[in-house]
This record gives C-alpha cells, structure tokens and sequence, in this order.
C-alpha cells in the first residue's frame, strides 16, 4: 500500500503543478513547442441557433424523454431544490417548481450563474422556467424531467442574451437553444443515462497498429504491447502501460469523426484528440505549433486530424461528425501519452483541456511503472489514479479545465 500512497501523494504535486502557468505549453504531437494561446474570444449565438447543432433530443444533445414527473411519481426522488443565492428564480406559480430540478441541471445552470456574474458585474442569472408540473409546455418536453431551464439575465437587458446563450454552451449545458428574444432555452442529459457517466474512451472495436505492423482491436490489448503512437509529428511505438478505463459491456456515446483521407476515429465527448485549424493541406506536415488538443465532442468538420502514413504523420480535414452508441469503453495509457488509433492520432487522456497538463499529472503513474513494472488498475472499470485526478482536480483548478462529463 505504501507505494500506490505515493503516487496518490505525488498526483497531489502534479495537480498543484498545473495551477502554476508553464514557461511553455507545446501541443502534443506537432512539431517543437507551441506559443501560449491567447484567451479564446467567446462568439454569441445568432437568433435561433442550438449549439450542438442538432436536434435536442438526440443523443448528441440532451438525449430522448424519460417521461413526465410529478410530486407524486418515484421519480420525484430525482429532482432536487436549487437555493443558490447568485440565481433569481421568477417562480410566477409561487410553488417553488422553477427551483426543482436534477443534479446535472442544477450543476451546469450554478457554473453558468459564476459566468455570467463573471462577465457582467452586478448582472445574475435568472431563470423564467424549470420543471414544469402544470402542462404548460409541448407534449414530451424537458421542463417536465426537471432537465431544462428558460433563462435571462436579472436587468432582461435582451441585448446580453445572445452572450448568455454561448455562456451556458461553456458552462456545459447539453443543449442551448435561443428560443426566443426573451428567453434562452437550455437543457441536459438525465443523470442516470450512459452518455451522461460515460467518460473519455475508445470502443472495443477499435484498431490498433502493434510493432510489427499487425492490427488488433482495442478490446484484446493488453499491458506491455508496443503499439504506434505519435511524437511532435513522427509515427512511434509505445509501450501500453496500463488501461486508465476498461469496460468491454458498457455502452457509450461516440462521436466519429471522418477524414477526407479515408481514416476515421471514434471517441467518447470527453477524449482529447489533435486538430489543426486553418488552411491545412492534405497529406501535409503539420506546421509548427499549429495542432492542439480539443474535446472529441468539440472536434467539428473542416478541422484537420493527425493521421498516420509512413515515419511521420500527415494531415486530413474532417468531412463529417457523426454520434452513435458502441460496445465496449477502453482508454489505454501508452508511455508516450498517446495513441493511433484507426490511423487518426488521439491524445491518451479525457476530462481535462490539454494534453500536455495531462501528461504532466500522469507522470507519477510513469515513474511508479517505470520502478515496478506495473501501473495497477488491470481489472475492468475507471482506474484508481484518474479518480484521484479528477478529485484533485474539482479541488484545485478552474472548473473551465475540466470536462462537465468527468471521467465516469
């Protein structure tokens, strides 16, 4: 017990490492060090616009209704009161509905009500509808589970709500719709669904090129295989340490995305995967610090994936992004932090925003593998040091660097 204490102990360092600005943040795999991005300016939604765009009760959205809840249905358990102060709630019926919602509501509209108060000082966030126990919305809609909220700002000044409406897409809202010149609509998945817990993997179909040139899917890996992975733009083996998630009956939400070039890779919301931005041209080097890792639920056509081809890797822009459900959810830990996989370079990690933060808080892990052989966590399910991580991690960084999906 005592050496995995002191990785645990170390992950602690590295969290705390992370709260200190880098000299330098490279990109992962392109080629040298990466200049430090500016803050990303924040675009408001246009009149109309849902962000993701498609259909809210979809599973790239909100997911499908569950079902109308009353105050006397079982499911009444799921809903919980929201008295957070920095919120206004119109609460017209004087019933205190518009307070009652589920755990992911009320977490996602609690960061959003930070932001806004962030970015408009005096402003708060305000919130004109929530569960609906009185019929007053469309046949299956998502105010009747307590998973959707109408919202404005406290001063109604109309001309914030297009702002608001991209604030509540980065506070993690699972759909955001502005609705109306008076309102914004948003809306989250049901706490219990497998999109909603499931973290940042691979499906168990998944290919994977071993050291020698042989393919083998993602479900059959196995610690201690050496299989290609990518390093500022070259196409390297690494040696699989460990699998940081292993779950061959799980189901899980995917989010394929295409290339142009043929090769196609499939990954859960919250896994990192490099892109490049811009005019990339096909089958070409990325340029120095041109790549950088976004969410695979993020990843949007017209980017450009790192794919494989020879000693180094070429680019390919997305054609399309596609979201289904698969079998299986496996994240390995290879050496290098990253991973091939089906020909398209992807970071090993998921729920926080940038691969090298990441590799950095692994580091412990490597050095416990590289003194004893073993990583742990063999066994199916989330491994222990992710956990830790992520705990760390909700304690001590900025709740921007984290992924509202969490790793499980």
């Amino acid at each position: 017990m005592l050496l995995p204490s002191l990785v645990a102990c170390l992950a602690g360092c590295a969290l705390l490492l992370l709260l200190l600005p880098p000299a330098s943040e490279g990109c992962g795999p392109g080629k040298g060090h990466g200049r430090r991005r500016a803050p990303r300016k924040l675009v408001p939604l246009a009149y109309k616009q849902f962000s993701p765009n498609v259909a809210e009760k979809t599973l790239g959205a909100s997911g499908r209704y569950e079902g109308k809840i009353t105050r006397s249905s079982e499911r009444f358990k799921e809903l919980i009161p929201n008295y957070n102060p920095d919120i206004i709630f119109k609460d017209e019926e004087n019933t205190g509905a518009d307070r009652m919602m589920t755990q992911r509501c009320k977490d996602k509209l609690n960061s959003l009500a930070i932001s806004v108060m962030n970015h408009w000082p005096g402003v708060r966030l305000r919130v004109t509808e929530g569960w609906d126990e009185d019929g007053h919305h469309s046949e299956e809609s998502l105010h009747y589970e307590g998973r959707a909220v109408d919202i404005t700002t406290s001063d109604r000044d109309r001309n914030k709500y297009a702002m608001l409406a991209r604030l509540a897409v980065e506070a993690g809202f699972d759909w955001v719709y502005y609705e109306s010149k008076a309102h914004i609509h948003c809306s989250v998945k049901s706490d219990h669904s497998v999109a909603a817990k499931s973290g940042g993997c691979f499906h168990g179909n998944a290919s994977v090129t071993l050291e020698g040139g042989a393919q083998k899917p993602m479900g059959d890996l196995r610690p201690g295989e050496r299989v290609l992975a990518s390093s500022d733009g070259d196409m390297v083996f690494s040696e699989v340490l460990t699998f940081l998630d292993r779950d061959p009956t799980a189901r899980g939400l995917f989010f394929t995305l295409r290339t142009r070039a043929g090769p196609r890779i499939s990954l859960t919301a919250a896994h990192l995967v490099f892109v490049s931005e811009g005019n990339c041209s096909e089958g070409a080097e990325p340029a120095r610090g041109t790549l950088r890792t976004v969410y695979a639920g993020d990843a949007r056509p017209g980017q450009c994936l790192l794919v494989s081809g020879g000693k180094t890797g070429g680019l390919s822009r997305i054609s399309r992004v596609s979201v289904t459900t698969r079998a299986g959810l496996f994240a390995p830990l290879t050496q290098q932090g990253t991973i091939v996989v089906n020909g398209v370079a992807a970071s090993c990690y998921a729920a926080v925003d940038q691969h090298q933060l990441a590799h950095w808080a692994f580091a412990p892990l490597r050095l416990m593998y590289s003194w004893t052989g073993s990583a742990g966590g063999h066994g199916d399910g989330v491994h222990w040091y992710p956990r830790v991580l992520h705990w760390l991690g909700r304690k001590l960084l900025d709740s921007g660097r984290l992924h509202p999906l969490g790793v499980a």
